[in-house]
């Protein structure tokens, strides 16, 4: 009984703030987990950047309404689905996927909310729960399912580190070079194998 746990963003849809930088033209938004490992100090930054410009929720789904997933990730997750249990783990919200997880065909998504005031301006986040990533591994496992994991960004170590099999997946040599433990793979062919490997070992 074999779980895949995958990361969002960077793993198979490009980064929602990155393509919102580009399109305000707002280098700074161009911040992410790859960059920063306090989750909380990042978001609360994004939020005092997106009151100073004067910019809504409803300007951020505009972006994500253009978006895609990456090449070949609709593929290599619906393939993977016809083999393991698939559950996406990210650390975005639930008001921004909607339209990249019905081009992914919808897989279950665990992620988080924002708070949104009356004039719709993004006034606070909350998390489904501190460390949510890592605490779903750990649940998963205490549901005698054996996880198998992949990421790309600081947010995702605690996952991959608790999972049986945990791999990185186009991930910044930064972060790699602080993490030596975590597989790499550069791409989702390399990812397939390394998935398949790590379920076959943990078959025994």
């Amino acid at each position: 009984m074999q779980v895949v746990c995958l990361d969002l963003e960077g793993v198979l849809v490009p980064e929602i703030w990155i393509a919102f930088a580009q399109r305000t033209g707002i280098e700074a938004f161009r911040r992410t987990t790859r960059d920063e490992p306090d989750y909380d100090r990042l978001m609360r930054w994004r939020l005092e950047l997106l009151r100073e410009h004067g910019l809504k929720l409803a300007d951020i789904q505009q972006v994500i309404a253009g978006m895609a997933p990456l090449e070949g990730a609709r593929e290599f997750l619906d393939e993977l689905r016809t083999r393991y249990q698939v559950v996406i783990l990210s650390d975005t919200f639930y008001e921004f996927a909607d339209p990249l997880m019905r081009q992914l065909g919808r897989p279950t998504l665990f992620c988080h909310r924002l708070v949104v005031d009356a004039d719709g301006f993004v006034a606070d986040y909350k998390l489904r729960q501190p460390d949510q990533k890592r605490h779903a591994v750990n649940a998963l496992k205490s549901l005698n399912f054996q996880v198998i994991a992949a990421g790309d960004s600081y947010n995702d170590t605690g996952m991959l580190g608790a999972a049986d099999a945990g791999f990185f997946i186009h991930p910044p040599e930064s972060i790699v070079a602080q993490f030596p433990q975590f597989p790499v793979n550069r791409n989702y062919a390399e990812l397939k194998a390394s998935i398949d490997g790590a379920a076959t070992l943990l078959r025994g």
